[in-house]
């Protein structure tokens, strides 16, 4: 039977975005909802997936490694709080390269559907960026749009884009409420 996923973006939604882009673990500073979202997130029966564009790698500002060490530790941090994050998915390449996997193409959300048998069209992705939402709505997700990170300043492109958010939240932890209120509970 298929599974079933809430995608996640990163920078804007579990943490801080930065202009300059998170370069080290120092620089990754959690929301104070992330952590307390993501654990009541872990009660559900959802696979709970990272989908990061991580555009830093391929300008040369940040390895490859440092980026996987930042999402490792972001992962045990999480699980200190009670929380869970079943995997982290990312696009090194820049917005000029044509990559099928940067968002707002869907190649990662592709990607972890095959590996991990989800049906895309039953999960949810959340978001801070036109790109975020256009990605899951190509494939068919719900998807939210978080007033953190970019939200605010993305708002207006909206506007005029054929991708259309189904539920605007403040912030994760409002998002993951209204997603457990849609699914009437999580079950354990």
């Amino acid at each position: 039977m298929p599974e079933r996923a809430v995608f996640l973006d990163r920078d804007g939604v579990i943490n801080l975005n930065r202009p300059d882009y998170v370069k080290s673990w120092e620089e990754f500073i959690f929301y104070p909802f992330a952590k307390p979202a993501l654990a009541i997130l872990a009660k559900s029966n959802f696979l709970i997936i990272v989908v990061s564009n991580q555009s830093s790698i391929g300008r040369g500002i940040v390895k490859k490694e440092t980026v996987e060490e930042i999402n490792e530790r972001m992962k045990e941090e999480v699980e200190k709080e009670g929380g869970r994050i079943d995997a982290v998915y990312y696009c090194p390449h820049k917005p000029n390269e044509g990559c099928p996997c940067r968002k707002p193409n869907p190649g990662l959300l592709l990607k972890a559907a095959e590996e991990w048998n989800i049906d895309l069209g039953k999960s949810y992705l959340i978001g801070d960026a036109l790109s975020d939402i256009e990605a899951g709505k190509r494939v068919g997700c719900f998807s939210i749009l978080v007033l953190t990170g970019r939200g605010r300043e993305q708002l207006p492109l909206f506007l005029t884009s054929p991708y259309q958010y189904d539920k605007i939240a403040v912030d994760l932890l409002e998002a993951v409420e209204w997603i457990r209120k849609r699914e009437k509970g999580f079950s354990s």
